[in-house]
This record gives C-alpha cells, sequence and structure tokens, in this order.
C-alpha cells in the first residue's frame, strides 16, 4: 500500500504563533528588566528573557519535529500520559518538590518543571483517545459522560489538593469537558451542567460577601472579598489587583511607549508572569491590548478551522483540546488582570514568563500543525 504524503501546515497558524512568541519575549524583557536588575540574587537585566528565550527555542524545535510525526502515535500513549501526569503531581510531595512564594507547585529533575503543565497535554491527549475510542461509545448517554468527568476530576483534584493551583485544576477540568461536550450528541447535558456550576459559584460568592462564610476560614474568601472590594484589601490580598488596575488605566489609548511603565518598577508583583497583560495595556494602551487580543483569536479561528477540517475524529478532538487550553487559558488571565474574576495566579499562553507552560503550549501546536497537514492533503 502506498504511503500517503501529507501536505504543507497551516501557515497562518505558524505565524500567529510566531508573532505571539516574539512580542512574549519582548514584553517578557520590558516587565523584567527593572526587577531582574535589582534582585540582589541576579543583578542582570536580561536574565527572566534569556531563560524565555532558551525555554521558547528548544519549545520551538519539539513543535517542529512533533508537526511531522503521525498524530495517530499518540493515541498509543494516552494511559501513559494521564498515569504519568497524576504521577508527578503527586511527585510534588516528594523531596523533588520545589517551593516558590510560599507555594509547591515545581518539581526539581535536573530543570524546573511544572507537572500541572504536563497534565493540560496530557488530559488532552487522553480524552481525544477516549471519545474517538470503538470499544467504548462513552458519549451517548449521561452514565458515559459522568464517567468520564470523573476521569477528569481525578487529575483536577490532585492539581487542586497537592499544588493548591485552583487555576490549572479549572484549565485541565475546562479542556476535558469541553472536549466531552463537542464530541457528545447530548450537549444540552453540558449546558445544564454549567448553569448549574454557576449557580453555586454565585451562590458561594453570595455567602462570601454577605459575611455568612468568613474570611479566617480560607484564604480564597479573602481572594473574593477583595475582588468586590479591592480598594479595602489595598495592603493585602487586594495590592496586586489594585496596582494591575492603575497599570491598565494609566495606559490610556496608544499607552505611555514600549519600555515606559511605571507601574513595573516594584509596583505591580510578578509583572513578568500573571500580571503582564497590565504592563502591555500601560505601555501600549488600548490599542496594544486590542492588537493582542485580536492575534489570539486569530490562534483560536485558526485552530477551529483545522479541527472542522481534521481527516478523522481523533485528529478534531486532538484540535479541540489544543483549542479549549489556549481559549480558556486567555480568557482567565485577562479576566484576572482586569479583576472581572477573582484573583488567581494564571499566565497569558506564549506572553507571560514560564518556561514549562511555553514549552508544553509549543507541543500542542505542533501536534495541531501536524493535523493541518493532513488537513492540506485532503
Amino acid at each position: 500500500m502506498k504511503k500517503k504524503k501529507t501536505g504543507a501546515l497551516d501557515h497562518s497558524l505558524l505565524i500567529s504563533v510566531i508573532f505571539l512568541l516574539l512580542f512574549g519575549l519582548i514584553m517578557v524583557y520590558s516587565a523584567s528588566s527593572y526587577e531582574a536588575s535589582v534582585n540582589a540574587n541576579i543583578k542582570d537585566s536580561t536574565y527572566y528573557l534569556n531563560s524565555q528565550l532558551r525555554a521558547t527555542l528548544i519549545g520551538f524545535a519539539f513543535m517542529m519535529v512533533i508537526s511531522y510525526v503521525d498524530y495517530h502515535f499518540f493515541k498509543k500513549t494516552a494511559i501513559m500520559a494521564y498515569v504519568g501526569a497524576c504521577g508527578l503531581i503527586i511527585l510534588v510531595l516528594s523531596p523533588l518538590g520545589i517551593t516558590r512564594n510560599g507555594a509547591r507547585r515545581w518539581l526539581n529533575l535536573g530543570l524546573s518543571l511544572q507537572p500541572a503543565e504536563v497534565a493540560k497535554l496530557a488530559a488532552i491527549i487522553f480524552f481525544a483517545t477516549l471519545v474517538c475510542s470503538k470499544k467504548y461509545d462513552i458519549t451517548k448517554d449521561l452514565w458515559g459522560i459522568v464517567k468520564c468527568l470523573a476521569l477528569a476530576a481525578l487529575p483536577t483534584g490532585l492539581i487542586f489538593v497537592i499544588t493548591r493551583n485552583l487555576s490549572s485544576a479549572i484549565i485541565v477540568f475546562g479542556i476535558a469537558y469541553i472536549m466531552l461536550y463537542v464530541a457528545s450528541p447530548k450537549s444540552w447535558y453540558f449546558v445544564v451542567a454549567i448553569l448549574i456550576m454557576l449557580a453555586i459559584a454565585a451562590f458561594f460568592v453570595y455567602m462570601v460577601s454577605s459575611g455568612t462564610l468568613t474570611e479566617e476560614q480560607s484564604f480564597r474568601f479573602v481572594r473574593i472579598k477583595a475582588w468586590l472590594k479591592p480598594e479595602a484589601y489595598s495592603s493585602g490580598s487586594g495590592y496586586q489587583t489594585l496596582q494591575s488596575l492603575y497599570s491598565i488605566g494609566s495606559g490610556g489609548i496608544f499607552g505611555k511607549g514600549l519600555g515606559q511603565s511605571t507601574q513595573k518598577l516594584g509596583f505591580v508583583p510578578e509583572a513578568q508572569n500573571d500580571m503582564i497583560f497590565s504592563i502591555i495595556c500601560e505601555e501600549l494602551g488600548l490599542f496594544g491590548a486590542v492588537a493582542v487580543i485580536f492575534m489570539f483569536v486569530v490562534l483560536i479561528w485558526r485552530l477551529m478551522v483545522v479541527a472542522n477540517n481534521a481527516p478523522d475524529e481523533y485528529g478534531a478532538m486532538l484540535v479541540v483540546g489544543v483549542m479549549a487550553h489556549i481559549a480558556i487559558q486567555v480568557v482567565l488571565n485577562i479576566a484576572v488582570v482586569t479583576n472581572t474574576i477573582p484573583n488567581t495566579g494564571i499566565t497569558l499562553p506564549f506572553i507571560s514568563y514560564g518556561g514549562t507552560s511555553v514549552l508544553f503550549l509549543l507541543i500542542e501546536i505542533g501536534i495541531a500543525l501536524n493535523v493541518s497537514r493532513h488537513v492540506n492533503n485532503t
């Protein structure tokens, strides 16, 4: 049998990713150069830039290699990816676990690794394989969907309980939820479920804001109160949010100019990480913020096109998972920075500082590019 040749990859998808990566490197340097230069342990304004550049180059190499590997190969790794991701999360409790800024979320494996990022990729591979299984038609009835969501709950629960990383737990569960929603003919199940979850969340916020649940019970209650009234917690949980809002407001339409942010001079904590979008708004203004959002819309649109034209269901589900991951993370990050939702640590894909994040995001893009090669050949 003659081997089927693959076509060219999706150039619009690739160009949008390259743009976001290059822009991210520029903004990481702009947001971090002051902090790095005054940090007694670093004293190098390019420290964060160099670290991010190394991770980006390694990730880009992985992306290009994976774009040539037949994506059906990942079916064979699905169970191993799922079990391995859960194992890495548990390993955080071992002596290999690393604590930073009071949070134990990383592993020292010769290099720093965040298991939650591995879990996001594993969720995409595992649930794409699960919903496309010929042996189990799991999306036809409610019980099958519940079993799938139970499988999603395991890594989600481990991330939340062991690493106390609520945002990553939400993303992992959200990836599985969206993939199951797309694959299931019973989509109304998911609509009802999300409405119930939103109602529970709204009730919880009401209970906290009314004082029925006291802030002494959990630091998360304090974050909710700081979200509702950040000025009342300006010296504590609301400080980062207020500084971020000051940064966004001072940017105006066209910003102060690249590199001219004043809020990054020690006022906005983690300016190069979770809050980098606020620095973009301050330096490049509303124009720059809209441009970045537009590039993410282009990226998500191209992923949607690839998924819709994938040669088989498995390829489509892989790309749907990648699209879900990026879309959820972009929405949550911008929502946190603008105080639309309570503050929780979450990075802006391809732009925020974080080696593990950019590495695994580029691996995911490599899978999507792989599927796009087959799309162009059909």
